[in-house]
């Protein structure tokens, strides 16, 4: 199964910011005891590089990926310690080329026709939409999509439990960028979505 395809499976991959190392096994093993065991880890923390080593070597069956990477610098270090996907906010050349450089899935931050033109002239074919409440969500997205169909939208910002559904409803979109189910009991959030979202095919 391909990293796309395994997105397509999760629905949802959670956006998880770890504030302190020792905060890290149990935000992540809240995802994986609640059925959902993919993370996309936000590179803006100082413990970020070391979450992910300890996700990796603690919980193999994990696909752990990296989130907010800016630069080349950050995404070499990202993918050093493990990270199987790295997420930028926005699209970063630098990026690009060093995810070309390691093999590894790169999904960048577009939210305009312009930045969607950039993202196919190298290569990419599945973008993030951020923040998708922001700048128009589900129904933006829909419009991009009659312009450029050849194109799939991780919409991330705004996304949560009440209009997820939604946006899964249409076709282009492969899964969803979320940050909510990772306050309080993390586990019960996961497995309350997981339920949720085995409405959709």
């Amino acid at each position: 199964m391909n990293l796309i395809e395994q997105f397509k499976a999760y629905k949802l991959i959670p956006v998880v910011t770890i504030p302190k190392l020792e905060d890290a096994e149990t935000m992540l093993a809240g995802l994986v005891e609640g059925g959902l065991p993919v993370a996309e880890v936000c590179f803006r923390t100082d413990c970020a590089e070391e979450a992910i080593k300890l996700a990796v070597k603690k919980y193999p069956q994990m696909l752990v990926g990296a989130g907010t990477v800016i630069n080349g610098e950050q995404c070499e270090r990202a993918i050093k310690a493990g990270a199987k996907f790295i997420v930028s906010p926005g699209l970063s050349e630098e990026v690009a080329a060093v995810c070309k450089q390691h093999g590894i899935f790169y999904l960048p931050g577009v939210v305009t026709a312009t930045e969607i033109v950039k993202a196919l002239s190298l290569g990419l074919t599945t973008v993030k939409f951020f923040p998708a409440e922001n700048f128009g969500g589900l129904k933006t997205i829909k419009a991009l999509s009659a312009a450029f169909p050849q194109l799939s939208f991780v919409p991330t910002g705004g996304v949560n439990e009440n209009n997820i559904l939604d946006y899964l409803a249409f076709p282009k979109i492969v899964a969803c960028g979320g940050s909510w189910i990772m306050k309080g009991d993390i586990a019960q959030n996961c497995r309350a979505v997981c339920e949720k979202l085995r409405s959709v095919q």
